[in-house]
């Protein structure tokens, strides 16, 4: 799950799948498509409503025989907060680690590149131009469903269609999802240091804007999610099973090396 990528190219996904059956002897790696073919995986990462695209990430997941024991999760980009959403909802089979490699968790206030098509990208960029809360926007882009405007908070509560619901912002609070998202053993946060894409690029450790404002960015300790606790973060963290780590280089630029050091020796074998 990444927007403009797909589950099984060669050069993307599929290197790292390579790599990890590569390094991790006898490992199973199942490449989530959404949609019946590669072209249809890569448009519902801009068009098909989250919350299904979520749902058909949990069906393929419960009947895939060789994941019913638990398995490793590693989301992308947007990926990122779609497999969370999986492990907050679909507890069966456990997810046993989450990690999430420059992930949008507390949203987006900006889209400076698009990395699908031309004609994709126009209809995107047009669709946000006349409003990410506008039903029909939040019916048809999936990056308007992630669209954080924090000097628009009310608002972003009540309409947007998927993160307000899986962040717990909502006045009345979903339990479950903070029942399951800490049966995790491990809730693991890789941010970008030099990301321009995700903005701001906290949000891939949940960090955000002080509400009211666009410059100021507070880490996620200082926010209601944390503070409040909404979604049990507090509780993973004094757990110690929730790590932020940091990598140099913009968006999803990470050697091989960097992730066998840091992910698959420590997570995954």
């Amino acid at each position: 799950m990444h927007e403009g990528d797909s589950c099984c190219l060669p050069f993307s996904m599929g290197a790292i799948k390579e790599e990890l059956e590569k390094q991790v002897a006898g490992v199973y790696v199942r490449s989530l498509e959404i949609g019946s073919s590669v072209i249809q995986d890569t448009l519902n990462g801009f068009f098909m409503p989250i919350d299904a695209q979520v749902e058909e990430a949990c069906q393929k997941i419960a009947a895939d025989e060789s994941l019913q024991g638990g398995y490793n999760a590693m989301g992308f980009s947007q990926g990122g907060q779609f497999l969370r959403a999986v492990a907050q909802r679909c507890p069966s089979p456990p997810m046993k680690n989450l990690i999430t490699f420059g992930g949008q968790h507390q949203g987006v206030f900006g889209l400076p590149h698009c990395l699908g098509t031309k004609g994709v990208c126009e209809v995107v960029k047009k669709l946000l131009d006349y409003g990410a809360y506008e039903s029909f926007v939040q019916s048809h882009l999936v990056q308007a469903q992630y669209w954080h405007d924090p000097l628009k908070q009310q608002q972003y509560v009540e309409v947007s269609q998927f993160l307000a619901d899986i962040n717990n912002e909502r006045d009345v609070k979903n339990e479950t999802y903070k029942e399951n998202l800490n049966k995790l053993e491990n809730l693991v946060l890789v941010m970008f240091s030099n990301d321009t894409m995700v903005v701001p690029r906290e949000s891939s450790h949940f960090g955000f804007y002080a509400l009211g404002q666009d410059q100021v960015v507070v880490p996620l300790q200082q926010t209601p999610i944390y503070t409040e606790d909404y979604l049990g973060l507090k509780q993973l963290d004094a757990d110690g099973k929730l790590t932020m780590l940091e990598t140099e280089g913009d968006h999803l630029q990470f050697s091989i090396d960097w992730l066998v050091e840091n992910i698959v020796n420590v997570y995954l074998k």
